[in-house]
């Protein structure tokens, strides 16, 4: 078995730590560096356990040799990061975002592709168990053809604990960038469908009223699919902040269909099915089939193949996110 070095860059969102656990214990990686280039964030990074070994980026790139650079910093950074890594002949797999503009989002794809490398990115709502059982429902033609579907992704704030860059001029690159493209690919992924018309966004300023022009923590927008099916959103900051009780909003999906509507969040145990003609409201179990990001890259770069959910779909659906962002920024 072919075993792939990796170094990682930039531990300055926690969602990094799961790859980074992922890959110490797997047989097909082995981590050969980690770079912080915040002292603080270095610091906060070992207390977890990361082997922090470069503060610096460049010395990084220049001292080390890897086949893959993992990225985990600041999102308007990332994007940087992994074209100066393809440049290099490396691989590239990231937390999302994998970018905050269009034009670093062309020149990664233009790399990956000229030069034969993969991209991986962590949309791993496709391993979540009421995705892949409301995918099951939909495939099985039960609900019927899809028309409309509705989702909210909102968090808290977390002013205080959540990191300070994201209040930051330059560095967070917009809420339906940050947050919606795990709803776009879970879309794309249990309903076969591709998104084709990208028709509504907007973003304004509500909780977050200490960085009124910095961070526009309200986002919502309106897309289609290919079978010409209304998707509405909701992925703002809105949600409560330290309950005691579990948040029954947090990735809640509403499908619905010729036959009747398909409801579930991400933390309940199985999903809702309301059939017409139905007596009664059917529960459907959680699934175990999954589509797992990190399995696909692995192949991708094992084989040089494209595969479904791979590097092309990254840059797809990452395009169709970082549009939505643009249309929100132009209309504020």
């Amino acid at each position: 078995m072919e075993k792939f070095k990796v170094a990682f860059v930039g531990f300055r969102h926690s969602h990094i730590d799961g790859l980074y656990s992922r890959m110490k214990d797997s047989d097909q990686y082995t981590i050969v560096a980690a770079c912080e280039e915040n002292a603080e964030a270095a610091a906060a990074a070992k207390e977890r356990g990361i082997d922090i070994t470069f503060n610096d980026f460049h010395e990084m790139m220049q001292q080390c040799e890897f086949d893959i650079l993992a990225i985990g910093d600041y999102f308007g950074i990332r994007g940087a990061r992994a074209i100066s890594a393809l440049v290099a002949g490396k691989h590239v797999i990231a937390d999302k975002p994998l970018c905050t503009s269009l034009a670093e989002l062309r020149e990664i794809r233009h790399l990956a592709q000229t030069r034969n490398l993969k991209v991986g990115c962590m949309l791993d709502m496709r391993l979540n168990a009421n995705v892949n059982a409301a995918k099951a429902v939909i495939d099985s033609g039960r609900l019927g053809e899809i028309h409309a579907i509705s989702f909210g992704g909102q968090h808290p704030l977390s002013y205080g604990t959540r990191p300070n860059w994201y209040f930051e001029q330059g560095k967070q690159g917009g809420t339906i960038n940050d947050i919606a493209i795990h709803g776009l690919d879970a879309i794309e992924y249990m309903t076969g469908h591709t998104i084709t018309e990208l028709t509504a966004a907007r973003t304004w300023n509500a909780f977050a009223t200490f960085a009124p022009v910095v961070f526009q923590d309200a986002a919502q927008g309106m897309f289609a699919l290919d079978n010409k099916c209304g998707v509405m959103f909701d992925v703002s900051y809105f949600a409560p902040e330290k309950t005691g009780f579990a948040n029954p909003f947090y990735w809640r999906f509403t499908i619905w269909g010729r036959n009747g509507v398909l409801e579930f969040n991400y933390a309940d145990a199985g999903c809702k099915l309301y059939l017409t003609g139905a007596e009664a409201v059917e529960e459907i179990p959680a699934a175990t089939d999954n589509s797992d990001y990190l399995q696909i890259f692995t192949q991708e770069i094992t084989t040089g193949a494209d595969l479904p959910f791979g590097s092309e779909h990254i840059m797809e659906v990452s395009e169709k996110c970082l549009k939505l962002q643009a249309i929100a920024d132009k209309n504020r």
